[in-house]
């Protein structure tokens, strides 16, 4: 491959011809404190077809049992331990998301996946099983059928598989049973957190917010966080006031401009805010073709001497084709730019190092950033 860059100096920016569009602010920040919480257990699925772990190579699957039914009121002789196969059951861990203001005798959904060497959840029930969050302690139970959304057939030695099937979900399967303390109805001082920090964003979100309640009741803390400070408003009314808040439509500011490339997929992703001074990207490929054939030499009829000699003859040729030049002229909009691009019949491998090779040259004015 060929790449050659000419770039000319005039500074001139790449004008976008879409047009910025009013945003609600529960679209652009978050309230402080008010967020989910994850919850994860250990547990057993049973009532499987055979397709359950083996205990000779999860020994924790075994443990897990007895202790189960040593709960239950069964008690087991030491010597019948290892005698026991468990295929019907799987040993598995169990998560969910506690949800904000989330109440007692809340139900919600809960991901099953298995942890030992089961070849399927399908069929199976989740006993019993206590969900904790990272302080330790237990904000709900789970327990249901678990519902896999795959399939597998075998037969002969051949088998197919469509999608996983030692995960799966039961919907409403876990009941909250504790509380998370969240005191934000009598809080007289409260955040809003920008999603994406930005001076010019939370600048933007504070005047709105003042001139949407006529009073200096939203202040700035940093390119992130906004204190909201309502005067007067009581806990009945805290409910009406987040609502109106949060339903204020505000024009965020432009982003920072940034260009993303994935080096293994070769996808290229380019923001708005991308700027591009005059350049002219000339691409050209050229191919290698290496062709060996093999030659053998016999000696000739009835003769004594000589033997079978075989020799290899490569032959090298160069195939170039003719690189096409193409302008990228300031103040082009973002897809003339990623159609100029292509009209030099350059592939997105190709396409990374044209952008890193523009970037280089001090035409593209934006971020590279390689995932």
């Amino acid at each position: 491959m060929v790449l050659m860059l000419l770039c000319v100096g005039i500074f001139s920016s790449l004008s976008m011809t879409s047009v910025a569009h009013a945003e609600r602010i529960k679209d652009l920040a978050n309230i402080q404190g008010v967020r989910s919480n994850q919850l994860i257990g250990y547990g057993l699925v049973v009532g499987l077809d055979g397709t359950g772990d083996q205990t000779t190579q999860t020994p924790f699957t075994l443990q897990s049992t007895l202790s189960m039914l040593q709960s239950l009121g069964v008690t087991l002789p030491p010597g019948t331990f290892s005698q026991i196969q468990l295929k019907n059951v799987a040993a598995v861990i169990v998560t969910a998301n506690l949800p904000p203001f989330a109440q007692i005798g809340q139900n919600l959904d809960v991901t099953v996946s298995a942890m030992g060497n089961a070849k399927t959840l399908r069929g199976g029930t989740l006993l019993l099983s206590p969900l904790k969050g990272a302080d330790g302690q237990i904000y709900a139970m789970a327990q249901g059928n678990v519902v896999i959304g795959g399939a597998s057939a075998s037969a002969n030695g051949s088998s197919a598989t469509i999608n996983q099937l030692n995960a799966g979900r039961i919907s409403a399967g876990a009941t909250v049973e504790r509380l998370i303390p969240n005191n934000l109805a009598g809080m007289d001082i409260f955040n809003l957190e920008l999603k994406s920090s930005d001076f010019s964003t939370a600048s933007i979100v504070v005047d709105a917010i003042n001139k949407r309640f006529g009073k200096p009741i939203a202040t700035a803390q940093d390119s992130r966080v906004i204190q909201i400070a309502p005067d007067n408003i009581s806990s009945a009314n805290r409910v009406q006031f987040m609502a109106a808040l949060e339903t204020i439509n505000v024009t965020p500011a432009k982003g920072e401009a940034k260009v993303i490339l994935n080096a293994r997929t070769g996808s290229i992703v380019l923001n708005q805010s991308v700027e591009l001074e005059n350049c002219a990207v000339a691409h050209g490929n050229l191919t290698v073709v290496i062709s060996t054939t093999p030659v053998i030499s016999q000696p000739s009829a009835f003769s004594n001497t000589g033997n079978t000699v075989e020799a290899k003859v490569s032959q090298v040729s160069l195939n170039q084709d003719p690189g096409n030049v193409i302008q990228l002229a300031g103040g082009a909009s973002l897809s003339e730019v990623v159609r100029g691009l292509n009209a030099v019949g350059a592939t997105p491998q190709d396409l990374v190092a044209i952008l890193q090779a523009i970037k280089a040259s001090g035409a593209l004015r934006a971020e590279l950033e390689i995932i």
